[in-house]
């Protein structure tokens, strides 16, 4: 299996970067079949990790005594069963050119392997960007790197594409250690679908790995869409050898991702997500992940998902008292869930920017379309809270104000003639009682939460603030807010 073949950019069509590896790197790998298990819920659990091979790009230059990555070559270390990852055997040779009219001074030094110039061989320090995710040893300059991804992100938006980094955990599938299962989740057992017919299954048991993975509904209707408009990349935090597994089940015909796989091995910081190992522009680039704070330097690209909790450890993992969908023997609507709603998303986000902005070649941002559509879903609501916050918070800083605003509509403290939607959680308040008198929507806070997630205005009516007052001769009197 060629790197050059399998390699990010390749499958994005850079073709100077894939002619690199074939002339500098002559790599060759024969076997990608990694086992593992990891995941970011039981993480401590895992044993295994995984490393896989980079590419990279550099000028068309004899030299006089380079070193040739002449194989490298996966093999299998162990028995596949126990979870075991593979390792990457590198041999390096020199070879001696007859034409040599560069010499190592001479040099660019665009990347190491290790502390080895891919070019000429020299021990060099390069400062630049890690590509772990392709091989551990691989380091590529800055300016090489800003040059491949603008060439990268070029070819790319000349076929209409655009990039996609997508989370695996509980934004495409949820997973669970086999010792987490709960007796109500016994059924399953007989319910899972063959991993040899994984684009028809959802439900699949990987022994190997001591783990049960659920597919979140409309994901094989997601991706193949998806890919239609974009180029896609898996960026977990799980560990190498379970990001290629989950990969596999995903993407069983490697149509979608090829090596364009990132983990949390891979990356420079444990606990946070960047786009360095992502080929492309950043304001060509969008991400779909259901936590926001992995993404510290990338908020305006990131697309929030709400979690897929299927497992009942996963609702134990963030803190839920309440039944999992596994336990409730129910599932995520198809055409009417999360994954559904984002596609809607990405294609009126693609339709922006390559028609309504054909003519801005240069200028354009897919970070600025997202906030436009963002702003849309809530666009001519104007609305106030009562007794959401706490008297001392400033209602500006509260994170349900601020969720409004990003998507379009205004908030004020105060019930005016022009308020469209109160949002409470009592119907008792002042201001609840002035939107039934005034024929104003009187809605809970998750009316808000859902239009984020789902980017659309939801009914009202399916939203409603109840009264939860204990029946008259056990009610006390409070002085409702102002």
């Amino acid at each position: 299996m060629s790197l050059v073949t399998d390699s990010p950019v390749s499958s994005s069509g850079s073709d100077d970067f894939a002619d690199f590896l074939d002339d500098h790197l002559d790599a060759e790998s024969d076997n990608e079949d990694d086992n593992g298990e990891a995941k970011d819920e039981f993480a401590s659990s895992s044993s295994s990790s995984s490393s896989s091979e980079d590419e990279f790009e550099d000028d068309d230059q004899p030299v006089s005594k380079r070193t040739k990555i002449s194989e490298v070559e996966i093999v299998q270390n162990g028995d596949a069963a126990e979870g075991s990852a593979s390792h990457v055997i590198v041999e390096q040779k020199l070879e001696a050119s007859s034409s040599a009219s560069v010499s190592k001074n001479e040099c660019t030094h665009p990347g190491s392997f290790g502390k080895m110039c891919i070019v000429c061989g020299a021990q060099v320090e390069v400062s630049g960007v890690s590509f772990a995710n392709i091989h551990k040893e691989i380091l590529i300059g800055n300016a090489e790197v800003a040059r491949l991804r603008d060439t990268d992100t070029k070819s790319v938006l000349c076929r209409k594409k655009l990039y996609l980094v997508l989370d695996l955990d509980h934004t495409l599938l949820n997973s669970t250690l086999l010792s987490h299962m709960v007796p109500e989740e016994g059924y399953l057992n007989n319910q899972i679908d063959s991993v040899q017919d994984c684009q028809n299954g959802s439900l699949f048991r990987l022994s190997f790995m001591h783990m049960m993975t659920k597919l979140r509904p409309y994901v094989h209707t997601f991706l193949k869409e998806a890919s239609q408009m974009f180029e896609m990349y898996i960026y977990t935090m799980g560990d190498k050898a379970y990001a290629l597994e989950m990969a596999k089940l995903l993407d069983p015909k490697n149509e979608y991702f090829h090596a364009k796989v990132i983990s949390r091995d891979d990356g420079a910081q444990r606990h946070q997500k960047s786009l360095d190992m992502v080929l492309g522009e950043e304001s060509a680039v969008l991400i779909l992940d259901d936590t926001e704070n992995v993404w510290p330097s990338h908020r305006d690209n990131l697309i929030l998902m709400e979690r897929y909790h299927f497992f009942a450890s996963s609702c134990r993992q963030f803190g839920f008292g309440c039944n999992s969908l596994s336990q409730l023997k129910s599932d995520e609507s198809e055409p009417e869930g999360a994954l559904a709603a984002v596609l809607n998303v990405l294609r009126r986000v693609h339709h922006i920017f390559f028609n309504e902005l054909a003519d801005q070649t240069g200028r354009r941002d897919v970070r600025q379309v997202l906030k436009t559509v963002r702003k849309d879903i809530l666009k001519g609501c104007r609305i106030v809270f009562s007794r959401v916050f706490p008297s001392q918070f400033p209602a500006e800083s509260h994170h349900l104000w601020k969720m409004a605003e990003k998507l379009g509509a205004t908030c004020a403290t105060e019930v005016d003639p022009s308020v469209t939607h109160v949002v409470a959680m009592d119907p008792g308040t002042k201001k609840s009682r002035w939107a039934m008198e005034n024929d104003k929507f009187l809605v809970l806070p998750r009316w808000i939460e859902g239009a984020n997630y789902l980017w659309q205005r939801l009914p009202e009516e399916n939203f409603p603030v109840k009264s939860n007052e204990p029946p008259k001769s056990e009610a006390k009197v409070k002085d409702p807010d102002a």
